[in-house]
């Protein structure tokens, strides 16, 4: 080794072959955002369980190892998908396990950064990271169709709350306790904003809502007729909604449950009529209902609960926070 115009002596430069030396092994692992760690194969059964993965859909894999999760959901489901490492020695190696499973034309492999790929293809996403990364990735996720899911081992996404969360024995596993959490998120779409419509069974009436929403959260704040009403039981799943409107007129209480699919600023669906008689819900007519957005709001994904005019939300937003 020679270094122009320097002369050392001995220990010094053995210092500095020292010195080279780590820096050469420390460059990958400054070049990656999360260390590789083997996902036990239970646990890569188990997401794709919990996250219903078909062979319909498109599998995006964020930092794919030695790509079995992929490699798994192609081979037993027929599912289709890539994944993405920083780390060509992985990659080469996942490439080589999908020719010998035979699903290299359904599961390929890149040496790519995770924030520089598109996933806007994925119908899932599966991912090992840190909690950190999760976060950086999150309003990535946020532009992904209504209904994908997110499926990660071990780490969350801070105050959005998973949709659902399994725990499994895990005794094999090279770290920690030997059991895993897995969580599944379905990315929700955004409705937040003024709504109208009206309602022509069994009396017509003109409804106001607006709705706030945090993830896949939400509270409403409504009027019918010209008159305050409840709105409650908010539920988004995907582009899928559900919720509930009330309101008392001439000493009868009238309850609307509303459920229908969102697409941009229109919401279709269908309408379930109640009324209240000897304090029984009785149901008393069903009716198509569409809905038009008037005014668009923001879903808040970042930091911090949500306000609706000026006021703290529901205590139920705050009770999801976990960052």
């Amino acid at each position: 080794m020679m270094f122009a115009d320097t002369v050392l002596t001995r220990p010094a430069f053995a210092l500095a072959l020292v010195v080279f030396v780590l820096w050469l092994w420390a460059a990958p692992i400054r070049a990656a955002d999360v260390p590789y760690v083997t996902t036990p194969q239970a646990v890569v059964d188990a997401m794709l369980k919990i996250a219903a993965v078909g062979p319909n859909d498109y599998l995006i894999d964020l930092g794919s190892g030695d790509g079995r999760i992929v490699i798994t959901a192609a081979k037993r489901i027929g599912t289709r998908g890539f994944g993405v490492d920083l780390d060509d020695n992985l990659v080469r190696m996942a490439r080589r396990n999908a020719e010998k499973e035979g699903v290299a034309n359904r599961a390929e492999f890149h040496t790519r950064n995770l924030f520089d790929t598109d996933i806007s293809k994925a119908s899932v996403i599966s991912m090992y990271l840190l909690n950190s990364v999760n976060l950086r990735l999150r309003p990535s996720l946020f532009k992904l169709k209504p209904g994908t899911r997110i499926v990660s081992h071990d780490f969350d996404m801070g105050k959005w709350t998973p949709d659902a969360k399994i725990t499994i024995d895990v005794p094999e596993k090279s770290y920690g306790p030997p059991h895993s959490d897995i969580f599944m998120w379905v990315v929700p779409a955004d409705f937040s904003g003024q709504w109208r419509w009206r309602i022509d069974t069994p009396q017509a009436q003109d409804y106001e809502v607006t709705f706030e929403q945090m993830f896949q959260v939400a509270q409403g704040k409504g009027r019918i007729a010209g008159a305050n009403a409840l709105v409650s039981g908010i539920h988004i799943h995907g582009d899928a909604i559900m919720f509930v409107t009330g309101i008392e007129t001439a000493g009868m209480a009238t309850w609307r449950e509303f459920r229908g699919r969102i697409t941009g600023d229109t919401i279709t669906g269908s309408v379930n009529t109640f009324v209240e008689l000897d304090k029984l819900r009785v149901k008393s007519d069903t009716a198509a209902w569409q809905a038009t957005r008037t005014v668009r709001g923001k879903m808040h994904i970042e930091a911090g609960t949500p306000r609706l005019s000026g006021e703290r939300m529901a205590a139920g937003f705050s009770n999801k926070e976990r960052q």
